[in-house]
């Protein structure tokens, strides 16, 4: 009984709202048909005035909705794209329960103003505007006034690939002596080119401005200061955006997959046709810092002296991680185009948000509450979705600087050499010793590890096998295992701890080590382990500076007074 009068009530209730619903739903179709073709916004307003009369509500409870045929298949309200605005409909239709309580209640849709999205469009508006070739890396001033050195003979890499020849871009400021004896080679970090420091030929800041002059910590008045753009990069050095003499057609990923030991090699090869046989000093901030403890480790009798500022002896899983994170937001990008997008339109937005993402790694909270805090851009304003706070403004205006500054590409490769960096792992010369590096490739680090791990290998054999460092070394390695651990040390794998030692056992020249409490990428417990590996490797002249500042892992860059303070009393 109770079944046969909810039936008859649902089927009279469909009776008396289909004429209003059929009515509604005509409105709501004219309506997005009017919304897709407006550019920017809805433009129609849908209004449906059911009858004032209260509506009973179906007899077995429940909403008006889940009881009128179609009510749930009204289209969306949206833009001209087709995309879905949030919270908009075309037609509404309200619950029977309210209708019921509100006699003369008036029905009609609820239309909320679209929000804005300047930082989209903004990201349209480069995209038209870029229709290619690819852009000239540095809007000019990175592109002028530097030096080249061309290896005009093939070079092979570590992990098998090959370059026909190639060119490394580089600038310097004061003179070298007679002897040439007083040449000091600053490595850059990961995006910078060889314009550390202003000087004729381009007389724009450079990224160590500051540093570097005459009574400055990189003093020229007593050393003649080289400044490379490293293999790989985009400032004149060849990179993946160079032309292949073998086609004529930019690398791409044809590049092959460049480490930090190719790099060092390159420009000990531009070295000596300089006829420089040995360095004051080879000086470098966070890559450049592995760099230089590459170059000592590689070139032990052509290296006077090393500083290594917030840099590490081996990659960890934390920086790994945020540049992975990088790489795939930036390979995500359709423009990427698998690397070749040299005729058409650079990953701008991927390099965009990499850049981001960098930034965030590169400074410090602390830093940021202070200099931001909650501090929105126009605090009057509603709330927005694209850059609103300060902070978000400063991150939105790093990404915007850097998206067409420096080739998509390099970044990739650039930043995977950083993560395969590793003091233990020390490849053979792949020009001198191939064979030997063919059998480092086959038997690989990571397998000797497992085994010694299962109790299959001692750490001595493991060693020897991996790298044929001398016995000497390795038993420092073995002695250095058994020290306590430092209260501030992460020390998670005591056969590779020993490899670094034995890696670094041949950095025996004066070592300054600079770490930053507040740097997230390079944290101050990495600084401690070169300093401790390489004391334990032999080395009884290495220096240890932490610095309290607050910027983060861009406190080489910033903290002159500290930083450079230390650097001038090393050199």
């Amino acid at each position: 009984m109770v079944g046969t009068i909810a039936t008859a009530a649902t089927a009279a209730l469909r009776q008396r709202l289909a004429p209003r619903l059929s009515s509604a739903t005509a409105v709501a179709a004219a309506a997005v048909a009017s919304a897709r073709s407006s550019p920017h916004r809805i433009t129609a307003s849908v209004t449906s005035r059911f009858s004032s009369r209260a509506v009973p509500p179906p007899a077995t409870g429940g909403s008006l909705a889940g009881h009128v045929s179609g009510a749930s298949n009204l289209p969306p309200a949206t833009t001209n794209t087709g995309t879905a605005v949030p919270g908009a409909t075309t037609a509404s239709v309200t619950t029977a329960a309210t209708a019921a309580s509100t006699p003369a209640a008036s029905f009609r849709a609820v239309h909320n103003q679209a929000l804005a999205f300047p930082c989209v469009d903004r990201n349209t508006e480069r995209e038209v505007a870029l229709s290619g070739p690819e852009p000239a890396y540095g809007d000019g001033i990175l592109r002028t006034g530097f030096e080249t050195f061309r290896h005009e003979q093939p070079f092979q890499l570590v992990h098998g690939g090959e370059l026909p020849g190639f060119q490394i871009a580089y600038e310097s400021w004061g003179e070298l002596n007679a002897d040439r004896s007083n040449a000091v080679l600053l490595c850059t970090g990961l995006s910078a080119s060889s314009h550390a420091r202003s000087q004729p030929k381009n007389t724009s800041p450079g990224w160590w401005e500051r540093f570097i002059g005459p009574g400055l910590p990189l003093d020229t008045d007593r050393f003649h200061i080289i400044c490379t753009n490293v293999l790989g990069g985009c400032f004149g050095s060849t990179g993946p955006s160079s032309v292949d003499p073998r086609t004529g057609r930019p690398f791409a990923t044809t590049f092959p997959i460049v480490t930090i030991w190719d790099m060092v090699r390159a420009q000990f090869k531009m070295l000596d046709a300089m006829g420089i046989e040995r360095l004051h000093a080879c000086v470098g901030s966070s890559m450049g810092g592995m760099q230089s403890l590459a170059a000592a480790a590689l070139f032990p009798s052509r290296v006077g002296r090393v500083v290594s500022v917030s840099a590490a002896a081996r990659s960890h899983p934390f920086s790994i991680a945020l540049r992975f994170v990088q790489r795939q937001i930036l390979m995500s990008d359709p423009n990427w185009n698998r690397g070749f997008y040299y005729d058409g339109i650079p990953p701008h937005v991927g390099m965009k948000l990499a850049r981001e993402v960098g930034t965030i790694t590169y400074r410090s909270g602390p830093e940021w509450e202070l200099r931001f805090g909650r501090t929105r851009a126009v605090p009057d304003a509603p709330p927005a979705l694209c850059a609103d706070y300060l902070i978000e403004t400063y991150l939105d205006h790093q990404g915007e600087k850097f998206c067409l500054q420096y080739d998509a590409n390099s970044l990739l490769y650039i930043s995977k050499a950083m993560d395969m960096f590793d003091m233990s792992a020390i490849p053979a010369n792949p020009e001198s010793d191939a064979a030997e590096l063919a059998a480092q490739r086959q038997v690989g680090v990571d397998a000797l590890k497992q085994e010694y791990h299962a109790g299959i290998l001692s750490p001595l054999h493991a060693l020897s096998s991996a790298s044929g460092s001398a016995s000497e070394a390795l038993a420092a390695a073995t002695r250095a295992m058994d020290q306590p651990a430092s209260p501030h040390e992460v020390r998670t794998d005591q056969a590779h701890r020993a490899g670094l030692v034995a890696g670094m056992s041949a950095i025996r020249v004066p070592t300054l080590v600079v770490g930053c409490q507040s740097d997230i990428l390079f944290p101050v417990w990495q600084q401690k382990e070169v300093v401790e590996c390489l004391r334990a490797g032999g080395n009884d002249a290495v220096t240890y500076v932490e610095l309290d500042a607050m910027y983060g892992h861009d406190t080489f860059l910033i903290d002159l007074n500290n930083v450079g303070g230390a650097v001038r009393g090393h050199l």
